[in-house]
Formats: C-alpha cells, sequence, structure tokens
C-alpha cells in the first residue's frame, strides 16, 4: 500500500512493501537521434516560457493563467481537443525549502500514476455525469507536465522508462491512499530490459511531458514508469531541486 505524503520538512514516502536494489543505467535524452514522443516512449520534453514568475505564490494568483499555457502546449503537442488540466504539486529535496513552501519531497520510488481503473475513476470524480459518456466513449488519456521552477535540475531529476521496454507482467497494481482520496497506481517489477533516460539540467523554460495511461490500445504507448533518483554526478554546489507537476486529462476526438 503506498501513502501519499504531506507537504512540509519532514514529507516522506511511506509504503508497505519490499524493494530490491539495483544499479541501472539512465541514458541523456537529449542525446537520442530522434526526440522522445509521447507515443513512442511515453515521454518528451518541449520548450515552453511560462508567464509564471513565482511558483510560490498563492495559487490563485497564476492557476487560471498557467492552466492556460498547459492547454495550448497540450493541444499543440498532442493533437488533444480538450485538456483539463486538475492537480498541481510543488516538490524539492530540500528539507528547508520544503519546509518554508509546503511542498513534497521528490518520488523516489518507481511507479506509474494510474491502472486502467483508477484512471476511469479519476475521470469520473472529475467531470459532470452529463460529459462523462463522451469522455468515457473516446479515447483519453493523463499527462503529467513537469518543470523546475527555480534554477537548472540538477541533484534530483526525473528519469523515465522507455514504455516499449516494458513488459506485460512488469506493473503491479497498488492501493494509493491520500487524506482525500484512495486509488490505484501501478509499482514495478525489476526487469533488465527496461531502458531509461533523463533530461540533464532542465531549464525553468522546459516542460517534460509524462503519459500516465492511454485509453487507446492500437500499439502506442500507454504509459511510462518514472522516478526521481540521486544524480551523482551533480556538483557539491548543486541549488536543490524545486519543481511542479500538473496533472491532465486529454480528449480526443475521433477522426471523422
Amino acid at each position: 500500500m503506498y501513502f501519499a505524503s504531506v507537504g512540509g520538512a519532514d514529507a516522506a514516502l511511506s509504503i508497505s512493501a519490499g524493494f530490491d536494489t539495483r544499479q541501472v543505467d539512465v541514458h541523456d535524452a537529449r542525446s537520442l537521434p530522434e526526440p522522445a514522443s509521447l507515443d513512442r516512449q511515453g515521454f518528451c520534453l518541449l520548450p515552453q516560457t511560462t508567464t509564471v514568475s513565482d511558483f510560490y505564490a498563492p495559487m490563485e494568483s497564476w492557476q487560471a493563467g498557467y492552466e492556460a499555457e498547459l492547454d495550448a502546449l497540450l493541444k499543440q503537442a498532442t493533437g488533444a481537443s480538450e485538456v483539463l488540466v486538475f492537480d498541481h504539486t510543488l516538490r524539492s529535496d530540500s528539507p528547508s525549502v520544503r519546509g518554508e513552501h509546503a511542498s513534497r519531497e521528490p518520488a523516489t520510488v518507481i511507479h506509474n500514476d494510474y491502472t486502467d481503473a483508477s484512471a476511469a475513476k479519476r475521470l469520473q470524480d472529475l467531470l459532470p455525469e452529463e460529459q462523462l459518456d463522451n469522455w468515457l466513449g473516446g479515447r483519453y488519456a493523463i499527462v503529467n507536465a513537469w518543470r523546475s521552477v527555480a534554477g537548472p535540475v540538477m541533484t534530483t531529476p526525473l528519469a523515465c522508462c522507455d514504455a516499449s521496454t516494458l513488459a506485460p507482467g512488469d506493473l503491479i497494481a497498488s492501493e494509493r491512499r491520500a487524506e482525500d482520496r484512495v486509488g490505484e497506481l501501478e509499482l514495478v517489477r525489476w526487469n533488465p530490459g527496461h531502458r531509461w533516460y533523463f533530461y540533464p539540467e532542465m531549464q525553468r523554460d522546459e516542460v517534460l511531458l509524462i503519459k500516465t495511461f492511454d485509453s487507446a490500445r492500437d500499439g502506442r504507448a500507454r504509459r511510462s514508469i518514472h522516478t526521481a533518483f540521486p544524480n551523482p554526478e551533480a556538483p557539491a554546489d548543486a541549488p536543490p531541486r524545486q519543481s511542479l507537476e500538473s496533472r491532465t486529462i486529454l480528449r480526443f476526438q475521433a477522426p471523422s
């Protein structure tokens, strides 16, 4: 069972599962011959300059404008007809930053955010009943938009696994409990065939998109497992990671 943390200096993951420690190579995604894509690898990096100057300001001062930016970015990047932005989570690997801003810790367990069942349940929780048939009757996807809110991400970057290297038995449904909701996520079995990537020194004007669910079953990537990891190449005086992840649901109209 996975218990979501509460923000603050002492924020920490609580999970009732046993884990093996394995050493893996994490490759530089900036060096791929072709840029990664949501439909092949399950993740991609896009440029985006935001008008938000301070993500630590009260959310009501920047939420509407930032969500409009994400709406435009995701529609252009994916061809989605509708975008619903439904969650924002600030994280830092610095206890002092977390204490000052009540942000959460990096998620350092390999996981995917949704099972098929919990993705449908999340949609049902968020949408009015009169809209559900249109969304559930067609293709929809859940995509996280992840960015730095300070300087370059050096100390605890995010790694994503190429979705094409996932095997059917790799994912384990696990209950996820938060203060206001019980859902499901997916934990992961060790597989030496997994191929991992990260984008070194992500900047504030870059956004990493991670697909955590896709209802399509046509061969495209349906999810990309991911985790934060301690970067052994980060300088000793590197600034702490400070990041924002925003969760979105995308609706796609059927081809006419």
